[in-house]
Order: C-alpha cells, then structure tokens, then sequence
C-alpha cells in the first residue's frame, strides 16, 4: 500500500497524505500530466474519474466527474497556481455542477503535490489547506481520508 500516512490538523486547517511509489518521480508525474492515467486513480475505485478538461499549467484548469455505484455523478474542478514539472503542482480544488462551475455550497481547497526521488522510488506528500475549520470537517465527513487512500492506492497497480 503506497499511502504511509494520513493526518489532519483542525488548527492549520490542513489534511496531509504521504505516499511511496515503487517508480520514479517522472513516472509519477506522468499520471496527474496524462488525463487517461488520472482518470485511473482520481476516484475510489468504486467512484471512477472521468476526466473532462486536462491543462495541468499555471492558470489552466482540470475538470471531472466521478460516477457512483449507482450512476450517480459528484463534479470536482482544479484551478491549477502553479506546475514545476516534474517535482510539484498547486491547486485549488472545488465542487462542481454539472457544467463544472463552482458549486459555493461546499468547500473550496488549495492542495499542493510534491514528489521527491526517495530509495530507489517516489515519496509524495499531498497537502491540503481550507479556509476554514468546517471546511475541512465537511469532507472529513464525507470520507475524505478512505476515499484518498483508495484512490492513490491504485497508483502502484498503475505504474506496476
């Protein structure tokens, strides 16, 4: 299981995931740059990502639904601040409508994903900070930790 780690603080407001990949950092990278590969490891496997609009640059934007065992559609976007290709992205990650805009009545995030070569493979470590304490407690609720672990559990089938 590639995730070590899972933590988050209610006073910095922050949920942090470290992983390790048994791949180099470029071959990491390759995934979240490739939205075909994202799509394989966004969402649990029981919500699988489609992605729809993929420009991992600074200003560009990221958008994707994932579709529930019951065919149900949950839409995310990132706004992407800043790409140092091949070591970390930054962006802010939403909820969505259907049309992919924002949807103000759940919380807004600003994430940050560094990769950095380590024994022979990739540690990452993801960082995300809210605006505020509910904020993070929202999608504490709605099973931020499991879900993340699952879905970047996937990565290493992936890269395997």
């Amino acid at each position: 299981m590639p995730v070590t780690d899972i933590t988050h603080d209610l006073e910095t407001l922050t949920l942090t995931i470290t992983a390790q990949f048994a791949a180099p950092v470029e071959r990491i990278w390759d995934i979240y740059a490739d939205p075909r590969q994202l799509e394989k490891v966004w969402g649990p496997p029981e919500y699988p990502a489609t992605v729809v609009d993929h420009s991992l640059t600074p200003g560009g934007r990221v958008t994707y639904y994932m579709t529930g065992p019951e065919g149900d559609r949950h839409y995310g976007y990132w706004s992407v601040l800043e790409v140092d290709q091949p070591r970390s992205f930054s962006y802010e990650d939403g909820f969505a409508h259907e049309d992919f805009s924002p949807n103000t009545d759940l919380p807004v995030s600003t994430s940050v994903s560094t990769f950095t070569a380590q024994d022979g493979g990739t540690r990452a470590v993801y960082v995300t900070t809210f605006a505020s304490r509910e904020g993070l407690q929202t999608v504490l609720d709605m099973g931020v930790e499991e879900g993340s672990r699952t879905a970047i559990d996937q990565i290493d089938g992936l890269v395997a």
